[in-house]
């Protein structure tokens, strides 16, 4: 792109009005076309940096909102010098008045000139039409880098009365919600408000935003909060507030931000955020408030078994379920999914019962209701980065993926487990002792419901198993434990016989260091086709690899967790992030919370060792699904 010299950037100014263009609807992809009915789905790129005018290096940070009159105002931050999230930043716009169909040009309803000026979070108010967008501005840098910490950020509000068409000059909100120990990082949103519509604050827009604290030496806190205003925006207040502590040596049990919010059908508030780098198990933590955003009832909880990267995403109710939008990978920005709960949020579904929008790079995102069956979903995606282009994508409820009954179980006999889910129709075969499951490589697995006995934490654990696979090539997962990826806590046992070999693996995390892995390795690939026991062992301040009996590779150990910070799973037959599974039989699963010793290891039938159990699959039977389950 030009220098920022020679670049010229057709800015609108925010008191101008934008004249309407229409653009022409892009081709449907095959599986939303269908004889005499409208279509259920289709998308478009709304914004990118190589086709809309202005000089922008790339456009990200996508929040939507349908106004009164039913015109939808979505907006992005034009970034001008690069994609990082710290230099000349303007908050730009574009409308649609037909419902997402067609959209007008962009403007440029917030000039950084030179600063950042961006996380928008927009809410209307219903009562007098008028759009409120607050947003949050801090000193630019010319580099690709950061905010230095502390980052001094002050939250402002802009209003428009027309549509969106115009804009009123950005007032200063921090004399009603920036309190004074909040004085490193602040945030609004990045996604829409909400205008309460029940409960004891009808009329009450709300939005959430977050912040840290900073002592002059350090970071001590995170603040996870919503503000309130009760007089369609012109008096603001901070309400329910969550804060945790960050230790001395920079660990934190979470870090609730980004908060997005939807309005449940008994008028509490649902409140889910982005978890970072936490301690506590997940990328997503939620909290519910009851007296319409004035306190919470209780600290932010995370969902270990929610899988989604650390990443921005947004809840939208929709009748009956409640929606979340977020990549659906554990590690990585990619697949967005869209996710329902049909308990108002108190459980949602797996990954893999998500509806899929896309398997690109995908990130940031929002919601909103186009009009009474069909919603409309804004979101960061790429078929090379996550940051290539914002997208929208309208979608009716049909569309979605049906709510799906009860998977076939089988049984864990861990004390106080309850039974693992089978997926993808796998079914018994015979086994090394008893029965066993065969898994077809496609889509069949073993996973286990989440459960705070699982996470193997920092002690000593011996995982043991048997399968038996010919393939030749492809990687061939055993067992899974934890998250996935290079930088997440995780155990693991697989197959890999492209490279000749079996290998067990740790990656552990100690304070706030960064994670280490171990592993150990056969020299064979044990792909014959037939029975083989394998064990992987921690303890005594080595890992050690066992095949059949008989150790095979040690080597030191790793200190730390090996199940904290990520989303959390344990998966048989498959990785946790649904990328690879195997294409043969498994028997026996074992997990005990502490380290066997050899003999106990080698011995045909290793003890049930009650009290140290944490998982034990005979994999003998499929219980199918009780009527009505």
């Amino acid at each position: 792109m030009p220098s920022p010299r020679s670049r010229t950037r057709a800015r609108t100014p925010w008191f101008a009005l934008a004249a309407l263009s229409a653009l022409a609807v892009s081709p449907l992809p095959a599986h939303a076309r269908s004889e005499n009915r409208a279509p259920e789905f289709e998308e478009r790129v709304l914004f990118q940096a190589a086709a809309d005018p202005g000089g922008y290096a790339c456009f990200r940070i996508p929040a939507i909102v349908r106004t009164t009159d039913g015109t939808l105002l979505a907006f992005a931050e034009g970034r001008v010098l690069n994609c990082g999230d710290a230099a000349d930043i303007d908050i730009v716009l574009k409308r649609s008045t037909d419902g997402g169909r067609t959209w007008g040009p962009l403007q440029v309803v917030n000039d950084g000139g030179g600063d950042t000026h961006g996380n928008p979070a927009p809410v209307v108010d219903r009562a007098t039409g008028r759009v409120l967008l607050t947003e949050t501005y801090n000193a630019g840098r010319t580099d690709a880098a950061n905010c230095a910490i502390p980052c001094a950020r002050t939250p402002h509000l802009q209003y428009s009365d027309d549509d969106g068409r115009t804009w009123s000059a950005p007032r200063d909100l921090s004399p009603g919600i920036l309190p004074a120990g909040w004085n490193s990082w602040y945030a609004t949103g990045p996604v829409h408000g909400v205008q309460l519509t029940g409960g004891g604050h009808p009329g009450r827009l709300v939005v959430g935003v977050n912040a840290e604290t900073w002592d002059g030496d350090r970071v001590t806190a995170n603040h996870a909060a919503l503000v309130v205003s009760d007089d369609g925006g012109e008096h603001w207040k901070v309400g329910a507030t969550d804060t945790w502590p960050v230790a001395a040596d920079g660990t934190f049990r979470q870090k609730p931000s980004e908060l997005t919010l939807a309005e449940r059908a008994d008028g509490a508030l649902l409140v889910s955020g982005r978890e970072e780098r936490g301690t506590d198990l997940g990328h997503r933590t939620q909290a519910v408030s009851r007296d319409g955003g004035d306190s919470f009832e209780a600290p932010f909880r995370t969902l270990p078994d929610l899988y989604t990267p650390q990443v921005q995403g947004a809840l939208l109710r929709l009748g009956d379920r409640m929606l979340l939008s977020a990549p659906a990978d554990p590690d990585r920005r990619r697949t967005m999914s869209v996710r329902s709960s049909y308990d108002s949020g108190a459980t949602w579904d797996s990954a893999d019962r998500g509806t899929v929008v896309t398997r690109d790079w995908s990130g940031y995102s929002d919601m909103v209701a186009v009009d009474d069956t069909t919603v409309g979903l804004l979101y960061e995606a790429g078929a090379v980065d996550a940051r290539d282009e914002i997208r929208f994508a309208r979608f009716t409820e049909d569309w979605l993926l049906p709510r799906r009954s009860a998977d076939p179980t089988t049984s864990d006999l861990a004390p106080g487990a309850a039974p693992a889910a089978v997926l993808g129709g796998a079914g018994t075969t015979s086994g090394a002792v008893g029965g066993a499951l065969a898994l077809d490589g496609a889509d069949d697995a073993v996973r286990l419901p989440f459960d705070q006995r699982l996470p193997l934490g920092t002690g000593d654990f011996t995982a043991s198993l048997r399968f038996r696979y010919a393939a030749a090539d492809g990687e061939q997962p055993l067992l899974w434990m934890g998250g996935v990826g290079t930088a997440q806590p995780q155990v693991w046992l697989r197959a890999e016989p492209g490279a000749g070999r079996v290998q067990g693996l740790i990656t552990a995390r100690d304070g706030a260091a960064a994670p280490r892995s171990a592993w150990v390795r056969t020299d064979g690939a044990l792909n014959d086709g037939r029975w083989h026991h394998l064990a992987l062992r921690r303890g005594g301040g080595r890992l050690a690899l066992f095949v059949d009996g008989a150790a095979v590779g040690e080597t030191a150990d790793v200190p730390g967790s090996v199940g904290r910070d990520s989303p959390f799973g344990v998966h048989v037959g498959e990785r946790v992030d649904g990328r690879a599974r195997l294409t043969g039989a498994v028997d026996d699963v074992h997990v005990w919370n502490r380290a066997l010793t050899d003999e106990e290891i080698a011995a045909a039938d290793p003890p049930a060792a009650v009290g140290n159990t944490v998982v034990h699959l005979p994999m003998d039977t499929v219980d199918a699904v009780a009527a009505g389950g």
